[in-house]
């Protein structure tokens, strides 16, 4: 039986969007067909790269790592907020989360939120690393109050981009919820039910991963 599923990553690439604080990924072609019979490559990048999965660890000394966490957050029931009407550098406050619930009708708990900004429509341009609207500490606390699973978001950063210091990310994290940044193609979630999917490898004392993200549509 073949699954409805929709991908929700970035592809991986020598000339992708990165962060100044982290390297452009890079593949080494490493075995050949000729010498070897088959083919290989070494790939260089960070454990942040692309759609990607933060862990406790990544903000906090003693969170959970990667390989710590349970398998099952991974995969979890969906709930997409619908926040497309923030612009740049603006705050997903609590009253938006509110707003945005109060039309999904369906609750927190347990749940994969993931936060629609429509932000990816901008990746590959300055502004993307820049100018995202980011969730506010209220929000993030709304979020770990009502008992979410994972935060997602189709931006690079949760966090509002003069955020120097985090909170959200520190919020989230810090009550082990973990986060997943750089996700696209929200849009195509809209009025579905699904099942979120963001499988991390299991990289040993890690503080993330990139992950396949991506949506079983169910029903």
């Amino acid at each position: 039986m073949s699954l409805n599923l929709i991908d929700l990553s970035q592809s991986i690439h020598s000339n992708m969007q990165v962060f100044p604080t982290y390297p452009k990924p890079v593949t080494i072609p490493w075995a050949k067909r000729e010498t070897y019979g088959y083919e290989s490559e070494v790939i260089y990048m960070s454990s942040h790269t692309g759609t990607h999965i933060d862990a406790p660890y990544h903000f906090h000394l003693d969170g959970r790592r990667i390989d710590e966490l349970d398998l099952d957050i991974f995969i979890r029931p969906g709930l997409l907020l619908n926040l497309t009407g923030k612009g740049a550098k603006e705050y997903i406050s609590l009253s938006d989360l509110e707003t945005a619930l109060q039309k999904a009708r369906s609750p927190v708990k347990g749940k994969a939120v993931l936060l629609h900004t429509g932000w990816s429509k901008h990746s590959g341009r300055k502004q993307y690393l820049t100018e995202n609207p980011g969730l506010s500490k209220e929000a993030a606390r709304y979020l770990v109050k009502n008992r979410a699973a994972l935060v997602g978001i189709d931006a690079a950063n949760i966090d509002h981009p003069s955020e120097n210091t985090f909170p959200a990310h520190n919020t989230l994290l810090h009550n082990n919820i973990p986060i997943v940044e750089n996700l696209c193609n929200l849009e195509a979630l809209r009025q579905k039910k699904f099942r979120f999917i963001a499988l991390p490898l299991k990289l040993k004392g890690a503080t993330g991963s990139p992950v396949r993200a991506a949506a079983e549509i169910l029903g």
